[in-house]
Protein backbone atom coordinates (compact mmCIF):
# COMPACT_ATOMS: atom_id res chain seq x y z
CA UNK A 1 0.00 0.00 0.00
CA UNK A 2 1.61 3.54 -0.90
CA UNK A 3 2.22 5.85 2.08
CA UNK A 4 0.86 9.43 1.23
CA UNK A 5 2.72 10.46 4.75
CA UNK A 6 5.59 8.61 5.76
CA UNK A 7 7.96 10.52 8.44
CA UNK A 8 9.90 9.44 10.96
CA UNK A 9 11.92 11.18 14.43
CA UNK A 10 9.63 13.97 13.64
CA UNK A 11 10.74 17.03 15.94
CA UNK A 12 9.94 20.05 16.71
CA UNK A 13 10.93 22.76 19.40
CA UNK A 14 10.17 25.93 20.28
CA UNK A 15 12.82 27.67 22.54
CA UNK A 16 13.64 24.92 25.15
CA UNK A 17 10.05 23.05 25.02
CA UNK A 18 10.00 20.18 22.76
CA UNK A 19 6.70 20.27 20.84
CA UNK A 20 6.70 17.47 19.03
CA UNK A 21 9.24 14.46 20.16
CA UNK A 22 10.37 11.84 18.09
CA UNK A 23 7.25 11.17 15.72
CA UNK A 24 6.98 8.47 13.60
CA UNK A 25 3.95 8.20 11.35
CA UNK A 26 2.87 6.36 7.89
CA UNK A 27 -0.73 7.07 6.32
CA UNK A 28 -1.70 4.77 3.60
CA UNK A 29 -3.28 6.90 0.31
CA UNK A 30 -7.10 7.21 -0.24
CA UNK A 31 -7.31 6.38 3.65
CA UNK A 32 -9.05 8.73 6.54
CA UNK A 33 -6.41 9.04 9.76
CA UNK A 34 -8.09 10.61 12.73
CA UNK A 35 -5.25 12.82 14.64
CA UNK A 36 -6.52 12.97 18.59
CA UNK A 37 -4.97 14.01 21.87
CA UNK A 38 -5.45 16.45 24.50
CA UNK A 39 -5.02 20.28 23.66
CA UNK A 40 -1.23 21.15 23.47
CA UNK A 41 -0.29 17.90 22.33
CA UNK A 42 1.32 18.84 18.95
CA UNK A 43 -1.26 17.52 16.47
CA UNK A 44 -1.00 20.91 15.15
CA UNK A 45 2.40 22.07 15.02
CA UNK A 46 2.94 18.40 13.52
CA UNK A 47 0.26 19.43 10.34
CA UNK A 48 2.38 22.71 9.34
CA UNK A 49 5.46 20.08 9.20
CA UNK A 50 3.78 18.27 7.02
CA UNK A 51 2.25 20.65 4.89
CA UNK A 52 5.62 22.80 5.12
CA UNK A 53 4.32 25.52 6.83
CA UNK A 54 7.06 24.87 9.54
CA UNK A 55 10.27 23.03 9.32
CA UNK A 56 11.35 20.06 11.22
CA UNK A 57 14.09 20.70 13.75
CA UNK A 58 14.93 16.73 13.69
CA UNK A 59 13.89 14.08 12.13
CA UNK A 60 12.65 13.14 8.08
CA UNK A 61 9.85 11.88 5.91
CA UNK A 62 7.77 12.57 2.53
CA UNK A 63 4.59 13.58 1.94
CA UNK A 64 2.59 12.63 -1.13
CA UNK A 65 6.39 11.46 -2.56
CA UNK A 66 7.83 14.97 -1.77
CA UNK A 67 10.72 15.61 1.20
CA UNK A 68 9.14 17.51 3.90
CA UNK A 69 12.06 19.94 4.21
CA UNK A 70 13.37 20.54 0.61
CA UNK A 71 10.29 20.21 -1.22
CA UNK A 72 7.97 22.25 0.80
CA UNK A 73 6.69 24.31 -2.23
CA UNK A 74 5.81 21.10 -4.01
CA UNK A 75 3.91 19.48 -1.44
CA UNK A 76 1.62 23.12 -0.70
CA UNK A 77 0.40 22.66 -4.01
CA UNK A 78 -1.10 19.23 -3.75
CA UNK A 79 -2.87 20.12 0.15
CA UNK A 80 -5.61 21.58 0.76
CA UNK A 81 -5.46 23.11 4.71
CA UNK A 82 -8.33 23.51 6.86
CA UNK A 83 -7.45 25.96 10.00
CA UNK A 84 -9.56 25.61 13.19
CA UNK A 85 -10.61 29.00 12.62
CA UNK A 86 -12.56 30.18 9.97
CA UNK A 87 -10.61 32.09 7.45
CA UNK A 88 -12.58 32.90 4.61
CA UNK A 89 -13.51 36.37 3.47
CA UNK A 90 -16.94 37.10 5.29
CA UNK A 91 -18.06 40.09 3.47
CA UNK A 92 -17.66 37.92 0.11
CA UNK A 93 -20.54 35.90 -0.99
CA UNK A 94 -19.89 32.34 -0.85
CA UNK A 95 -19.07 31.92 -4.93
CA UNK A 96 -16.59 34.93 -4.59
CA UNK A 97 -14.69 33.61 -1.98
CA UNK A 98 -14.17 30.34 -4.29
CA UNK A 99 -13.72 32.27 -7.14
CA UNK A 100 -11.18 34.88 -5.27
CA UNK A 101 -8.89 31.62 -3.85
CA UNK A 102 -9.54 29.59 -7.49
CA UNK A 103 -7.80 32.78 -9.02
CA UNK A 104 -4.89 32.69 -6.46
CA UNK A 105 -4.40 29.24 -6.91
CA UNK A 106 -4.40 30.42 -10.78
CA UNK A 107 -6.42 27.86 -11.72
CA UNK A 108 -8.35 27.68 -15.09
CA UNK A 109 -11.76 28.07 -15.99
CA UNK A 110 -12.49 29.42 -12.69
CA UNK A 111 -16.24 29.29 -13.22
CA UNK A 112 -17.02 26.07 -14.10
CA UNK A 113 -14.94 24.52 -11.23
CA UNK A 114 -16.35 26.89 -8.84
CA UNK A 115 -19.54 25.84 -9.85
CA UNK A 116 -19.33 22.37 -9.48
CA UNK A 117 -17.27 22.13 -6.63
CA UNK A 118 -20.21 24.30 -4.73
CA UNK A 119 -22.81 21.84 -6.40
CA UNK A 120 -20.50 18.86 -5.31
CA UNK A 121 -21.18 20.21 -0.92
CA UNK A 122 -24.85 21.31 -1.60
CA UNK A 123 -24.24 25.12 -1.48
CA UNK A 124 -24.42 26.06 -5.43
CA UNK A 125 -28.29 27.40 -3.94
CA UNK A 126 -26.94 29.88 -1.59
CA UNK A 127 -24.04 30.74 -3.54
CA UNK A 128 -24.73 34.65 -3.24
CA UNK A 129 -25.22 34.56 0.57
CA UNK A 130 -22.65 36.41 2.68
CA UNK A 131 -19.83 34.45 4.28
CA UNK A 132 -20.58 36.55 7.56
CA UNK A 133 -24.14 35.20 7.38
CA UNK A 134 -23.66 31.63 6.99
CA UNK A 135 -24.34 29.10 10.46
CA UNK A 136 -21.15 27.20 11.55
CA UNK A 137 -22.44 24.15 10.05
CA UNK A 138 -22.51 25.91 6.00
CA UNK A 139 -19.59 27.95 6.84
CA UNK A 140 -17.24 24.51 7.56
CA UNK A 141 -18.87 23.47 4.44
CA UNK A 142 -17.84 26.40 2.14
CA UNK A 143 -14.10 25.99 3.54
CA UNK A 144 -14.38 22.03 3.16
CA UNK A 145 -14.78 23.50 -0.61
CA UNK A 146 -12.01 26.26 -0.48
CA UNK A 147 -9.52 22.95 0.76
CA UNK A 148 -10.73 21.35 -2.42
CA UNK A 149 -10.87 23.31 -5.05
CA UNK A 150 -7.48 23.09 -6.60
CA UNK A 151 -7.87 19.51 -6.08
CA UNK A 152 -5.72 18.44 -3.56
CA UNK A 153 -4.13 15.23 -2.83
CA UNK A 154 -4.18 15.24 0.77
CA UNK A 155 -6.21 17.11 3.12
CA UNK A 156 -4.98 18.33 6.51
CA UNK A 157 -8.13 19.18 8.72
CA UNK A 158 -7.80 21.09 11.88
CA UNK A 159 -10.74 20.06 14.41
CA UNK A 160 -12.94 21.30 11.58
CA UNK A 161 -16.17 20.26 13.25
CA UNK A 162 -16.10 22.31 16.71
CA UNK A 163 -19.01 24.23 17.45
CA UNK A 164 -20.81 22.23 14.59
CA UNK A 165 -24.16 20.89 15.33
CA UNK A 166 -24.59 16.76 15.35
CA UNK A 167 -26.37 16.83 11.66
CA UNK A 168 -23.78 18.97 9.69
CA UNK A 169 -20.87 16.86 11.60
CA UNK A 170 -22.58 13.41 10.13
CA UNK A 171 -22.84 15.55 6.58
CA UNK A 172 -19.18 16.69 7.09
CA UNK A 173 -18.22 12.91 7.52
CA UNK A 174 -20.01 11.22 5.36
CA UNK A 175 -18.52 14.05 2.03
CA UNK A 176 -15.09 12.77 3.70
CA UNK A 177 -15.62 9.39 3.05
CA UNK A 178 -16.88 10.57 -0.82
CA UNK A 179 -13.33 12.07 -1.01
CA UNK A 180 -11.34 9.33 0.43
CA UNK A 181 -13.36 6.68 -2.10
CA UNK A 182 -12.07 8.73 -5.04
CA UNK A 183 -8.07 8.42 -3.39
CA UNK A 184 -7.87 11.84 -1.66
CA UNK A 185 -6.16 11.61 1.65
CA UNK A 186 -7.05 13.12 5.06
CA UNK A 187 -5.67 13.76 8.40
CA UNK A 188 -8.20 15.14 10.70
CA UNK A 189 -7.74 16.27 14.32
CA UNK A 190 -10.47 15.90 16.50
CA UNK A 191 -11.24 15.44 20.54
CA UNK A 192 -14.79 13.48 19.12
CA UNK A 193 -15.04 9.54 20.12
CA UNK A 194 -17.43 9.21 17.42
CA UNK A 195 -15.69 11.33 14.49
CA UNK A 196 -12.24 9.56 15.73
CA UNK A 197 -14.57 5.83 14.88
CA UNK A 198 -15.14 6.78 11.53
CA UNK A 199 -11.78 7.13 10.44
CA UNK A 200 -9.50 4.08 9.01
CA UNK A 201 -7.22 4.83 11.38
CA UNK A 202 -6.00 6.83 14.29
CA UNK A 203 -3.10 8.06 16.02
CA UNK A 204 -2.92 9.55 19.44
CA UNK A 205 -0.69 12.01 20.87
CA UNK A 206 -0.06 13.14 24.55
CA UNK A 207 3.01 16.40 24.88
CA UNK A 208 4.25 15.48 21.88
CA UNK A 209 4.71 12.05 21.44
CA UNK A 210 2.93 9.48 20.26
CA UNK A 211 1.30 6.75 22.50
CA UNK A 212 -0.59 4.70 19.76
CA UNK A 213 -1.53 4.16 16.60
CA UNK A 214 -3.92 1.68 14.57
CA UNK A 215 -7.13 0.83 13.93
CA UNK A 216 -10.03 1.42 16.37
CA UNK A 217 -10.11 -2.16 17.39
CA UNK A 218 -6.28 -2.70 17.30
CA UNK A 219 -5.55 0.15 19.74
CA UNK A 220 -8.61 -0.63 21.80
CA UNK A 221 -7.35 -4.29 22.04
CA UNK A 222 -3.56 -3.05 22.73
CA UNK A 223 -5.09 -1.12 25.91
CA UNK A 224 -5.25 -4.31 27.43
CA UNK A 225 -8.27 -2.68 29.50
CA UNK A 226 -11.20 -5.30 31.04
CA UNK A 227 -14.67 -3.42 31.74
CA UNK A 228 -17.91 -4.37 33.19
CA UNK A 229 -21.43 -2.65 33.78
CA UNK A 230 -23.15 -1.99 37.19
CA UNK A 231 -26.88 -0.56 36.38
CA UNK A 232 -29.28 0.41 39.00
CA UNK A 233 -31.14 3.51 40.27
CA UNK A 234 -28.99 6.86 40.74
CA UNK A 235 -29.09 6.02 44.81
CA UNK A 236 -27.73 2.94 44.71
CA UNK A 237 -24.91 3.83 41.96
CA UNK A 238 -24.27 6.82 43.38
CA UNK A 239 -23.11 4.79 46.89
CA UNK A 240 -21.83 2.33 44.42
CA UNK A 241 -19.52 5.12 42.79
CA UNK A 242 -18.22 6.49 46.03
CA UNK A 243 -17.64 3.10 47.28
CA UNK A 244 -15.03 2.08 44.50
CA UNK A 245 -13.61 5.26 43.23
CA UNK A 246 -9.33 4.78 44.37
CA UNK A 247 -10.39 1.21 45.84
CA UNK A 248 -7.19 -0.92 44.87
CA UNK A 249 -7.66 -2.90 41.73
CA UNK A 250 -10.53 -0.57 40.43
CA UNK A 251 -8.64 2.01 37.94
CA UNK A 252 -11.81 3.86 36.04
CA UNK A 253 -15.03 4.52 37.12
CA UNK A 254 -17.56 6.41 35.15
CA UNK A 255 -21.39 7.01 35.67
CA UNK A 256 -23.39 6.61 32.45
CA UNK A 257 -27.14 7.75 32.53
CA UNK A 258 -28.37 5.07 34.70
CA UNK A 259 -25.20 2.80 34.49
CA UNK A 260 -21.36 2.96 36.24
CA UNK A 261 -18.95 1.65 33.85
CA UNK A 262 -16.31 0.26 35.75
CA UNK A 263 -12.66 -0.78 34.59
CA UNK A 264 -8.60 -2.05 34.94
CA UNK A 265 -5.93 -2.93 33.36
CA UNK A 266 -5.58 -6.38 35.74
CA UNK A 267 -8.37 -8.34 34.89
CA UNK A 268 -8.07 -10.71 38.37
CA UNK A 269 -7.65 -7.28 40.31
CA UNK A 270 -10.70 -5.74 38.62
CA UNK A 271 -12.79 -9.24 39.85
CA UNK A 272 -11.49 -9.54 43.29
CA UNK A 273 -12.42 -5.56 44.02
CA UNK A 274 -15.76 -6.36 42.52
CA UNK A 275 -16.35 -9.39 44.25
CA UNK A 276 -17.69 -7.59 47.90
CA UNK A 277 -20.49 -5.65 45.40
CA UNK A 278 -22.08 -8.05 43.32
CA UNK A 279 -24.67 -8.85 45.19
CA UNK A 280 -25.44 -5.69 46.17
CA UNK A 281 -29.43 -4.64 46.11
CA UNK A 282 -30.48 -3.23 43.28
CA UNK A 283 -27.58 -3.23 41.35
CA UNK A 284 -27.14 -5.36 38.01
CA UNK A 285 -23.65 -6.56 36.46
CA UNK A 286 -23.48 -7.30 33.26
CA UNK A 287 -20.08 -7.89 30.84
CA UNK A 288 -19.28 -4.44 28.78
CA UNK A 289 -16.81 -4.04 26.76
CA UNK A 290 -13.85 -1.31 26.58
CA UNK A 291 -14.60 1.94 24.45
CA UNK A 292 -11.82 3.74 22.66
CA UNK A 293 -12.45 6.22 24.87
CA UNK A 294 -11.55 3.96 27.71
CA UNK A 295 -8.62 3.14 26.21
CA UNK A 296 -7.77 6.65 26.13
CA UNK A 297 -8.50 7.66 29.40
CA UNK A 298 -6.16 4.33 30.26
CA UNK A 299 -3.07 5.73 27.93
CA UNK A 300 -3.46 8.91 29.62
CA UNK A 301 -3.26 8.04 33.41
CA UNK A 302 0.06 6.62 32.18
CA UNK A 303 1.54 10.00 30.97
CA UNK A 304 2.94 11.35 34.56
CA UNK A 305 1.50 14.95 35.68
CA UNK A 306 4.80 16.37 35.42
CA UNK A 307 4.82 16.01 31.93
CA UNK A 308 1.47 17.61 31.71
CA UNK A 309 2.58 20.67 33.52
CA UNK A 310 6.25 20.90 32.24
CA UNK A 311 5.24 20.56 28.77
CA UNK A 312 1.40 21.06 28.07
CA UNK A 313 1.43 24.95 28.55
CA UNK A 314 4.23 25.42 26.47
CA UNK A 315 2.57 23.08 23.41
CA UNK A 316 -0.81 24.94 24.01
CA UNK A 317 1.12 28.34 24.04
CA UNK A 318 3.14 27.19 20.68
CA UNK A 319 -0.17 25.78 18.48
CA UNK A 320 -2.72 28.89 19.31
CA UNK A 321 0.44 31.25 19.46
Amino acid sequence: MSMAISVSGLTKRFGERVVVNDLSLNVPAGQIMGFLGPNGSGKTTTLRMLCGLLTPDGGQGRCLGHDIRTEAAAIKRQVGYMTQKFSLYEDLSIQENLAFFARVHGLPKVGVLVRETLERLGLWSRRSQLAAHLSGGWKQRLALAACILHRPRLLLLDEPTAGVDPQARRDFWAELHRLAADGLTVLVSTHYMDEAERCHGIAYLAYGTLLTCGTVDQVVASSGLTTTRASGPPEALARLHQALHGLAGVEMVAPFGRALHVGSSDAQALGAALAPFRHTPDIVWSDDPPSLEDAFIHLMAGVTRTQGQGQGQGQAGAEHG
